[in-house]
């Protein structure tokens, strides 16, 4: 019952049954197989399917809800047995929002100082597909934001509050300012990231507020990388979070601003699945988080 269930959530996340099939690392007729006979076995019709997937029944749609809380319940509990004779052992898989990259290594290091039979999978991912990854089963944990858009089904930890700079060299038209404000960076070309992230649509309403209509950046990404790469040039300017620019690094040409009227912040948390028993690396996470948590206040 729990490798079909397995079937069922590799079909949901795939939407397509060879790509499940090799994501559970078994052949299409052994998967389509497998979907069929728990068919038989609960007696309903799951998929609508005619050569290719077509959509959940509604039927299925419960059974996929039963099947997540099922398997995360058995891997959990194979994970705590394994835990209870050798200690935290397997992969950790974490998804990051782009602004938060840089600062994941501040809950990584310590945590395998502590497990170092345990080994780390980093995914940069948008707030929304963080929250579609728990959801599915695909990452263990996720560092995003808590406050701004709604999180579901989840238990999170704040770590921070996102503070925002403009990053500019010194010899651009604001660059000689110790302050700024939302309506004057309005007014000047940005390189920024790209509209499916939340940090985005953030600093998008913030400008709007500040009368600067629809914002139309220079040049987009959704790679924090990218951004700074191109700011460190000294001709262009960006928007970025406070810590993130502290992580990585200031030139003697550039310069982080803080932006007020109005100081906007938002807060930045670690997110795991709202389930009890918790499995016993997330809880080792969620352990080290409140502890870097006290650190960053």
């Amino acid at each position: 019952m729990i490798d079909k269930l397995e079937f069922l959530l590799a079909l949901a996340r795939e939407k397509n049954f060879g790509k499940a099939a090799e994501q559970c690392g078994v052949t299409q007729p052994t998967f389509s197989a497998g979907i069929k006979q728990l068919e038989a076995m609960l007696g309903v019709l799951l998929v609508h399917r005619k050569s290719r997937f077509i959509a959940f029944t509604a039927e299925g749609e419960r059974v996929l809800e039963w099947a997540r809380g099922i398997v995360a319940d058995s891997r959990a509990m194979r994970q705590e047995l394994r835990a209870l004779k050798h200690g935290l052992v397997g992969r950790l898989k974490v998804a990051a929002i782009p602004t938060v990259l840089p600062m994941v290594s501040a809950l990584t290091t310590p945590y395998r100082a502590k497990h170092p039979n345990v080994t780390f999978t980093i995914l940069s991912r948008t707030s929304i597909e963080i929250l579609s990854m728990l959801e599915n089963l695909e990452i263990d944990a996720g560092l995003t934001y808590i406050d701004n858009e709604p999180l579901g089904r989840v238990r999170a930890v704040p770590l921070y509050l996102e503070q925002y700079r403009l990053l500019t060299s010194e010899t651009s038209p604001l660059g000689d300012r110790d302050s700024v404000t939302w309506a004057e960076i309005a007014k000047i070309p940005l390189c920024l990231l790209t509209p499916d992230m939340q940090n985005r649509r953030i600093i998008d309403q913030l400008l709007r507020d500040a009368g600067g209509g629809v914002p139309d950046p220079t040049l987009e990404s959704n790679s924090m990388i990218v951004l700074f790469s191109h700011v460190r040039t000294g001709r262009w300017a960006s928007v970025m979070p406070e810590k993130l620019a502290d992580t990585l690094g200031l030139t003697e040409r550039l310069r982080s601003i803080p932006i007020v009227e109005p100081e906007a912040v938002h807060s930045i948390g670690l997110v795991v699945p709202d389930r009890e028993p918790m499995p016993p690396l997330a809880a080792a996470l969620v352990a080290e988080a409140k502890l870097l948590a006290e650190t960053l206040r």
